[in-house]
């Protein structure tokens, strides 16, 4: 994307570490790519919100939409406000391939370190050594290892001495301690339910699996989890006082999957019984389902995980330009930063919101 924008005079190669471009691209939504989303804003992202704000203005989601649809992609809305591309995710690897039009990518190169000299960068690779001008960091972070992932961006930003804020694998699934281990044999069934998370509220679907717990509302949760409890609502828009004199089993009347209704009623110590002789107590108990609170035991890790959350600190890039405040002609971009976007396209709309802000800056730079 940032090549794509760049000024045809100028002298620019890629270096791909895979044998193919875009491979996390072709993988991603699906196989479908989740481009952007309808409604893209700050509060979507953890991160530094002012700083996130200045690079979004600059190439929104309406700019990226009318830019893919001036270059034949008409991305077709699906889950209510998010983008995919309309038949696989090579659709839009196969645009930006053509986009950056005849800029070289030199493919199966592996970067070892880098150095600057003399105002000019040097790239230690098991191909050569290539030396440059300015150098642009948009290696992406440590989710997906199998198709190439490393933390060679964090190293090499790192070694040019800017700050590393905590990294973790972020948008995947929770693994769980002993006393929620009942949800493991739920592996396989999903339902509506209200994540808690802090100050944020998810309401999406959940998916129980054979490691855990897992679903669009719980990636979003475990992006803002640090440690400690999460609270969830398994019975979100549901009035128990409405089946109180019910004649119904309980495990019927609840609005859950049978079997989920059994497991929690198991873990509840109540009786599947009639509704209308549930005593006071019990009902009690059962209200801790639309406040279930417990603590994960941690995350799924990156090769589950859709992205890295972390990385270098925002208050050493030039918002305005993406180049850093510390090296002279050096950007960092995308996924490096420690900038993530919760499920819904977020994180695609800040890597090509980023490549078009360093683009530009290196463009206007006289």
């Amino acid at each position: 994307m940032c090549a794509s924008h760049l000024k045809k005079n100028l002298d620019i190669a890629i270096l791909e570490g895979n044998s193919k471009a875009g491979a996390k691209i072709d993988i991603s939504g699906g196989g479908k790519c989740n481009i952007t989303n309808a409604k893209v804003k700050a509060n979507d992202y953890k991160g530094d919100k002012e700083f996130i704000n200045s690079v979004l203005k600059d190439f929104n989601n309406k700019a990226l939409l009318n830019w893919l649809k001036k270059r034949g992609l008409n991305p077709v809305m699906k889950k209510e406000s998010q983008y995919f591309c309309p038949n696989s995710a090579k659709e839009m690897t196969n645009l930006l391939l053509k986009a950056k039009g005849d800029i070289p990518i030199i493919y199966n190169t592996k970067v070892d370190r880098v150095s600057k000299e003399s105002k000019k960068f040097r790239v230690y690779t098991n191909r050569g050594i290539f030396s440059s001008n300015r150098l642009i960091i948009a290696l992406g972070g440590m989710a997906y290892p199998r198709v190439g992932a490393t933390n060679k961006g964090l190293e090499i930003a790192k070694a040019f001495g800017h700050t590393l804020n905590t990294t973790y694998p972020a948008l995947t699934g929770f693994t769980l301690q002993k006393e929620q281990f009942f949800m493991k044999e739920l592996s396989g069934i999903s339902l509506k339910a209200i994540v808690k998370v802090g100050e944020r509220e998810i309401f999406s679907d959940i998916l129980f699996a054979h490691r855990g717990i897992s679903g669009p509302a719980i990636l979003d949760a475990s992006l803002w989890w640090q440690k400690g409890e999460i609270e969830i609502n398994f019975l979100p828009n549901f009035e128990i006082d409405s089946i109180k004199s019910s004649k119904k089993l309980l495990s019927t009347a609840l609005p859950l999957p049978k079997r989920a209704s059994k497991a929690f009623l198991n873990t509840l110590q109540l009786e599947d019984k009639n509704c209308n002789k549930l005593k006071k107590d019990e009902w009690q108990s059962l209200e801790k389902l639309q406040n279930y609170r417990f603590a994960p035991a941690g995350r799924f890790g990156y090769a589950r995980a859709e992205v890295m959350a972390g990385g270098v600190d925002t208050d050493e890039i030039d918002s305005s330009t993406m180049e850093s405040k510390i090296i002279k002609d050096l950007y960092i971009l995308g996924e490096v930063l420690d900038v993530t976007g919760r499920v819904g396209g977020f994180n695609f709309q800040w890597a090509f919101s980023s490549a078009k802000v360093c683009a530009n800056g290196i463009n206007n730079d006289k």
